[in-house]
């Protein structure tokens, strides 16, 4: 995978939501490639707010015939993207990491 044309923030929530939607206006419409990657392997929590950004997101690329890609998510942020069933929409890069046979898994963090 090439380098990410935006990084989001450790949180993707109310606080940050029109931040993270104008940051990713902006890579949209920066990049001429047909994929555009996102850096999500620091984001610890996203709630209702910021999936509506990254779905919004999702859908303007599809418009423009692009495809948006997140890169790297931590396996919490994965889970809450299945919970969800987003993972059958958004795209999701994700390497394998070590896993440990006495390692606990993180909960998924619901904001209120």
């Amino acid at each position: 995978m090439r380098v990410a044309d935006i990084a989001l923030p450790p949180r993707v929530d109310a606080t940050t939501s029109s931040d993270v939607r104008y940051a990713l206006q902006i890579a949209l419409d920066a990049t001429s490639d047909q994929t555009v990657v996102v850096d999500a392997s620091s984001v610890e929590l996203i709630d209702v707010a910021g999936l509506g950004v990254l779905v919004g997101a999702h859908r303007r690329c599809l418009q423009e015939g692009k495809r948006l890609v997140f890169s790297d998510p931590k396996p919490n942020i994965v889970r809450l993207f299945a919970l969800t069933r987003l993972n059958r929409v958004l795209h999701l890069d994700r390497p394998q990491r070590a896993t440990g046979a006495g390692m606990a898994e993180q909960p998924i963090h619901l904001a209120g």
